[in-house]
């Protein structure tokens, strides 16, 4: 019987090709999936409110989040998103930088974030915190008249509240139309004092402040008024710091607005 070319030639493949049959890595799949946002990955990260979790995937960062121990985290975070977190040693490189330059106070950093399902107002609303320097704060009326939403003060308190991505996105940094504290997503409060207190801010001199009615301070050397955190007001000296309730209050003396922290959006939506 003759035997075509063709023939021997499978012949001959199929023994060798059948010793390299092996099994995939265990990693494989979640790698994959990871990749592709099906699933996540997590490590911890210091703060100045102790350990916290940051979950990522192949599109960004998904969400930053206090808990217990990492099963604890694995467990919310299936709950909250409707799919696993793996824990890794550490973030990607590239990742933990930009993060470490963030928190620094770098607004340049940038970090991708995996905003699948996040409206356009919420975009807005982050983006927008996240141009809020280190070390000051600036009220929810001050975010909704910057992005052209000045009525919806509510709504960025509440954009706020659901921001998923806190210290990363410095919600933190947003108070309160009265100049007081409020309430914080990551733990409350007293954790949002804390951080801000790290940053360089003192709370109760800001609480103070409000509790005072004062919204703006000036310089009787510059003319010039600012809300009470930013680092020009910060740098008035008690001899030339005047306090204002209102920015009309301080445009009757012949102030004008910060060019900076720009006062005036905050009032555009009182």
């Amino acid at each position: 019987m003759i035997r075509s070319a063709g023939a021997l030639t499978d012949q001959a493949l199929a023994g060798p090709l059948a010793d390299l049959r092996t099994t995939a890595p265990g990693t494989l799949v979640p790698h994959v999936l990871i990749d592709l946002g099906l699933a996540d990955a997590y490590a911890p990260i210091d703060s100045p409110i102790g350990p916290l979790y940051v979950a990522f995937n192949g599109l960004g960062v998904v969400a930053v989040e206090q808990a217990a121990d990492g099963p604890s985290f694995e467990r919310a975070h299936a709950t909250r998103y409707g799919r696993p977190a793996y824990p890794v040693t550490a973030l990607p490189r590239r990742l933990a930088t930009a993060i470490r330059r963030r928190l620094a106070g770098d607004r340049r950093a940038r970090i991708p974030l995996d905003l699948r399902g996040r409206t356009a107002f919420e975009r807005d609303v982050w983006a927008k915190a996240v141009e809020i320097p280190r070390g000051e704060v600036r009220p929810y009326g001050w975010v909704a008249a910057e992005i052209g939403r000045p009525k919806a003060v509510r709504a960025v308190g509440t954009a706020l509240g659901h921001n998923p991505f806190p210290l990363i996105v410095p919600c933190h940094r947003v108070v309160r139309s009265d100049g007081l504290i409020g309430q914080y997503s990551l733990g409350g409060p007293a954790n949002k004092r804390t951080i801000l207190a790290a940053e360089g801010l003192d709370p109760d001199e800001l609480e103070a402040l409000a509790h005072a009615g004062v919204r703006y301070i000036g310089s009787d050397t510059t003319r010039i008024y600012c809300l009470p955190s930013c680092h020009h007001a910060r740098r008035i000296t008690d001899r030339h710091r005047m306090a204002f309730r209102s920015v009309a209050e301080g445009e009757r003396h012949g102030y004008r607005a910060c060019r900076v922290c720009r006062p005036g959006s905050a009032s555009a939506a009182a």
